[in-house]
């Protein structure tokens, strides 16, 4: 008997083999999904699932954040009113959702209302950066969509918010039809789906296994049909499930797996690009020695952010030195510092401190971006400053009190990380730059007036090469007068096996599951 299931089991092999390229299984910790819900899931996999489940009016493609490409909508324009921007959509026509029900404009506004009512982790993108109003928003046809904002509004900044989860626009007449005492159907999407996205949900077992089959109506199709994502949080256990074959993709290994991985020819390592920046803030405060710009100059000087990169990061960080981050719009990829310890040393005399400064250095006892303990980035900044005169006493404390003394300006400098919270410029402009913001520049007490200005222009203006412009100016302004040292910007290793094509995971943590292929 065993004998005749081991022949039979052979004989079934080419068929599993072949199913197996229809289904591909992700691998991760995926403890952080709460809901599925489009306008109230905020955490890194939901937004990872919501985002193959639902289309927005305008997205992105790829790692590129710069340019905005046809979603739901086939065009789109901003106007100038008297009191307000006014943003027109067109639709497409015959976008469907899962249940078949083509898209119109009534589920746009449905979805507006929602998010707006709901009050998610993310409504703040359209009530404080967007200032969008209930009822600011209508149905012209079927197939055309008006959106009004305030004049002190970004309508740029709003065009990019709707590429995030929270402008996923979803089938009202289903969701209304499993709404539960007005609760816009958040019970309901928690736990189903109904988008227009390439996929469907088809169950989610929670603290287990996450299960996505091709929408049928679908206007983009999947080249794979169905995606497993798997809860594995233990790195070991991680690797063993992609080197049997049992997952496509490893996400969470440690740098020594993915230095093995990267040696065996039936894996590769992608690195996805992030948004965050890790960087050093100096409090200007008057009576404070980084008040002196030439002091603030001596640490960019005395930071040597290559052997920062390449050793103790072992490669999986971009260089970076101005406050945009690379694949956002107005990316300056200028990096006009490099490490001169006797420059800074010079810099320093002049500045008034021919002995050297002490100073103290705050750090998180935590993980910087990059996956290395934060400790060990400042023992590294450390060591390097000390050659130029600069003695950093570092502190360590939890994240929590770190946050509290840096939001309090009672620091001298601090070791931290940034990430925009949607993907456009002036998530990182007017916090790095306008000090009435109460954010970095604030932190930092960092008030220049003209760096603030040109954040507001920036942010406002409706040409592309103009906004380019001032964002050069911005950035260039900062980099030199600014309270910063830009260290890095992380990327995110993430093992594939080698018959994976067309993964990749973009600087806001989502993938575009569709795009993915396998080989037999």
């Amino acid at each position: 008997m065993k004998k005749l299931l081991g022949i039979l089991f052979l004989a079934f092999l080419p068929v599993l083999a072949q199913d197996r390229t229809q289904v591909l299984v992700y691998g991760g910790d995926f403890t952080d999904l709460i809901t599925l819900d489009p306008q109230v899931v905020y955490e890194f996999s939901g937004v990872l699932i919501a985002d193959n489940l639902y289309e927005t009016l305008v997205r992105f493609e790829g790692s590129d954040l710069s340019t905005l490409r046809p979603g739901l909508a086939e065009s789109w324009k901003v106007d100038r009113g008297k009191d307000d921007w006014i943003l027109t959509f067109k639709l497409r026509k015959g976008s469907r959702f899962s249940t078949g029900r083509e898209v119109t404009a009534k589920d746009v506004v449905f979805s507006f209302d929602r998010a707006l009512a709901l009050k998610g982790p993310g409504s703040f993108l359209y009530t404080e950066i967007a200032q969008l109003k209930p009822g600011a928003y209508r149905a012209l046809d079927p197939y055309t969509v008006e959106v009004r904002i305030p004049k002190s509004a970004s309508p740029q900044s709003f065009l990019s918010i709707l590429t995030f989860t929270i402008g996923g626009v979803v089938d009202s007449e289903e969701v209304q039809k499993n709404a539960k005492g007005g609760d816009y159907g958040k019970d309901f999407l928690s736990n189903s789906s109904a988008g227009s996205g390439p996929y469907r949900l088809v169950r989610w077992d929670r603290g287990s296994q996450v299960i996505l089959e091709a929408n049928p109506y679908a206007r983009v199709k999947p080249k794979i049909p169905r995606v497993i994502l798997r809860y594995i949080q233990e790195p070991a256990v991680l690797r063993t499930a992609l080197e049997s074959g049992e997952i496509d993709i490893a996400e969470g290994l440690t740098p020594e797996a993915l230095k093995a991985l990267a040696g065996n020819p039936r894996f590769k390592v992608v690195r996805a690009e992030t948004l965050r920046l890790q960087y050093l803030g100096m409090n200007m405060k008057p009576g404070s020695p980084f008040a002196n710009p030439k002091v603030r100059e001596a640490v960019r000087y005395a930071v040597n952010q290559d052997e920062l990169i390449q050793g103790l990061l072992q490669g999986n960080a971009l260089k970076i030195q101005t406050l945009i981050p690379k694949g956002l719009f107005g990316y300056n990829p200028a990096t006009p510092y490099t490490y001169d310890p006797a420059r800074a040393r010079k810099l320093l005399a002049e500045a008034g401190y021919p002995q050297g400064l002490e100073f103290e250095l705050l750090v998180s006892t935590g993980i910087c971006g990059g996956g290395v303990p934060c400790p060990d980035v400042a023992a590294k900044l450390q060591a390097d400053m000390a050659k130029a005169g600069l003695q950093a006493k570092i502190r360590a404390i939890a994240n929590a009190e770190l946050l509290k003394t840096y939001r309090a300006q009672n620091h001298q400098m601090v070791l931290a990380g940034w990430s925009p919270d949607f993907p456009d410029p002036d998530g990182n402009a007017t916090p790095w730059a306008d000090y009435s913001a109460r954010s970095l520049a604030y932190r930092n007490s960092y008030q220049d007036e003209v760096a603030a200005k040109l954040a507001r222009q920036a942010a406002l203006e409706t040409d592309p090469n103009k906004r380019k412009a001032l964002y050069k100016l911005l950035t260039e302004r900062v980099l030199r007068e600014g309270p910063y040292a830009v260290l890095y910007q992380p990327v995110q290793p993430i093992a594939l096996s080698a018959k994976v094509e067309g993964f990749l995971k973009n600087p806001m943590m989502s993938s575009p599951l569709w795009q993915v292929s396998k080989q037999p």
